[in-house]
């Protein structure tokens, strides 16, 4: 699977391992797994440093449609990504920006040590 994840109920933690081209599919069935699971209010800590992400203009768009309308009507936690290469940051950079109108902290680094303890920083 090229998004795999562990969702912590105890720690209210999710951590995401994109690896390898990511679709919009994929990244559909996350989302809906972390929903089910109640877990949009958990710390979220996204390494997509081995991601090749595959989205046209209109999938991003999509995207940012569905996450907009989930942040609307559920509370979202603390949003930590890891990214490195140019393409991976592109892509990172458009979906916040598609996505974050609300108030949800987030932010992008370079290791996921350093992500780890801004999101232990965090309160969510």
């Amino acid at each position: 699977m090229p998004i795999t994840w562990t969702i912590s109920h105890a720690e209210r933690l999710v951590t995401v391992k994109a690896d390898g081209p990511v679709t919009l599919q994929n990244a559909e069935e996350y989302l809906d797994a972390i929903v089910v699971n109640d877990a949009m209010p958990y710390r979220k800590l996204v390494d997509c440093t081995a991601m090749q992400p595959i989205a046209s203009d209109e999938e991003m768009m999509q995207l940012g449609g569905r996450m907009r309308a989930y942040v609307a009507t559920l509370e979202g936690g603390p949003l930590a990504f890891v990214a490195t290469t140019p393409d991976v940051l592109d892509y990172v950079r458009r979906y916040i920006n598609l996505v974050m109108g609300a108030t949800r902290p987030v932010k992008i680094f370079k290791t996921a040590d350093e992500a780890r303890r801004w999101l232990d920083a965090q309160n969510g």
